[in-house]
């Protein structure tokens, strides 16, 4: 069952010859045979693409070549530009269509060595939180079929927890890397706003989609993050800050470290989801690090409710606006293939735009997202980081999207003010709820501290257990 391995353990075999690139991809590809009829969990399966790229890796390998990811089989989500291989976002609007450009995300992925399995499904557009609204049928979690993934970056989170693929890819505007990890019980990596390229990726809101790296442990979010992360001439919203070894810090000891908390972000939350939450605050004291109530340092933050309301207007004005591109002219089918749940941003996102109203909503969401990144700032100055429940509640239920248009905030709360705010957290597996659904924690930082979250989640994940759980499907 070599699908199962790790980047890094993978990495290891594949150097010892313990196995070849083609064998472990056919190993990701039959596993995706067996249990793909239930998750649903892709758009698109490249079969004959992925054996002729692990066949050529394996030259590579025979002779000698050290790309980071060579031989390693991935899964990238359906709204990345991926050349000569349909790219919809999971929406009919773009079923059929095929790009003559690779994301650069994808475009340095190859150049790592990587081998694409496929395509993995997602809410359409990115529009959900669920994987309900993608228009190619909902993804199932692993962990209980019965349940959701999570979205938007559903299927990928699903894919990596169910061993089809050693690694993938997600894209977070708001939480659509960390909730379905979280539901999912992997590692989800959402990078600094602007630590990795987006172009090629089919936006949705521009000022804080991030792609960022789904694995089964966090050193395998740090290799991929060293692939992906710097300036991208293609990305004028890129970073030109230099990039780091994200492995090289991992094993730091965290004594002394101050992690702040808040109650503000475990208000409400499911029973289950504060008893891990306060266990995983039990191992951080345990390791050294110092963990206090921001409250008792004198700094007050937003109730990460109000960052649904501010996330609800800018996200739907930027829809409105990335949208208004797919007229069915240029490429793509018209808009009557539109969903419901993008009509209804694309109206809400007008009207915020409009003449008598921009002042009323634009405007003053802007204004209250400027408090949210000020605070985080002040906090940061006092803390290394903080951590937090990753969602209020472990997956939930089938059709817990529908007719509720507010789902995907509600999923997102937690998780939404440092998207906002453009700042990097991760998620990494704390624990399972009564009914033997995953629950994450979350790990965030100040801008570009990816090696602090990295580091803290990692030593996190080498004193618990709950990433060695695996789903039985």
């Amino acid at each position: 069952m070599i699908y199962k391995l790790t980047i890094k353990k993978a990495k290891e075999w594949l150097a010892n010859k313990e196995f070849s690139s083609a064998e472990l991809t056919k190993a990701c590809l039959d596993r995706i045979k067996e249990t793909d009829e239930t998750l649903r969990a892709f758009v698109t399966i490249t079969e004959a693409h992925a054996l002729e790229d692990a066949r050529r890796a394996d030259e590579l390998i025979a002779n000698g070549d050290d790309k980071p990811l060579l031989g390693i089989p991935f899964v990238i989500k359906d709204n990345f530009s991926t050349v000569g291989v349909q790219t919809s976002a999971s929406s009919n609007v773009l079923r059929g269509y095929v790009p003559p450009f690779d994301a650069t995300v994808v475009a340095k992925l190859k150049e790592a060595g990587m081998v694409m399995l496929g395509k993995t499904n997602m809410d359409a557009f990115a529009h959900g939180s669920s994987t309900e609204t993608s228009d190619f049928g909902t993804t199932k979690n692993p962990w209980n079929p019965e349940f959701l993934p999570g979205g938007s970056s559903g299927g990928t989170g699903a894919s990596v927890a169910a061993d089809q693929a050693i690694a993938g890819i997600g894209s977070e505007t708001a939480g659509s890397i960390r909730q379905p990890a979280a539901w999912c019980g992997i590692v989800g990596l959402k990078p600094t706003y602007g630590r990795v390229s987006r172009y090629g990726v089919v936006a949705m809101a521009s000022s804080t989609d991030s792609p960022g790296p789904m694995t089964k442990i966090v050193e395998d979010s740090a290799l991929v993050l060293n692939v992906l992360a710097g300036k991208d001439p293609h990305d004028a919203t890129s970073s030109p800050k230099p990039t780091k070894d994200y492995t090289k810090g991992l094993n730091k000891s965290i004594k002394g470290r101050k992690i702040g908390i808040s109650a503000k972000y475990i208000e409400g939350i499911e029973k289950d989801v504060l008893k891990a939450f306060e266990e995983a605050r039990r191992v951080f004291e345990k390791l050294g690090a110092s963990v206090v109530d921001i409250a008792d340092l004198g700094i007050d933050i937003l109730d990460p409710q109000y960052s649904i309301g501010v996330y609800t207007i800018l996200q739907r004005a930027e829809v409105s606006s990335n949208l208004a591109r797919f007229d069915g002219i240029r490429y793509g089918n018209d808009r009557s293939a539109f969903g419901d749940e993008a009509k209804r941003r694309i109206m809400l996102g007008t009207y915020t735009l409009s003449a008598g109203y921009y002042d009323a909503f634009y405007k003053k969401a802007l204004k209250v997202r400027t408090i949210i990144v000020n605070e985080f700032h002040k906090m940061f100055e006092e803390v290394d980081a903080f951590i937090a429940p990753t969602s209020p509640s472990p997956a939930m239920p089938l059709g817990s999207s529908k007719n509720h248009p507010m789902f995907g905030e509600m999923a997102d709360v937690l998780v939404e003010p440092s998207s906002i705010a453009g700042l990097p957290g991760i998620n990494v597996p704390a624990g399972f709820s009564s009914n033997k659904l995953p629950i994450g924690l979350q790990v965030m930082g100040t801008q570009f501290a990816e090696d602090t979250i990295l580091n803290l989640a990692h030593e996190f994940e080498a004193n618990t257990e709950w990433h060695l759980r695996k789903p039985e499907l």
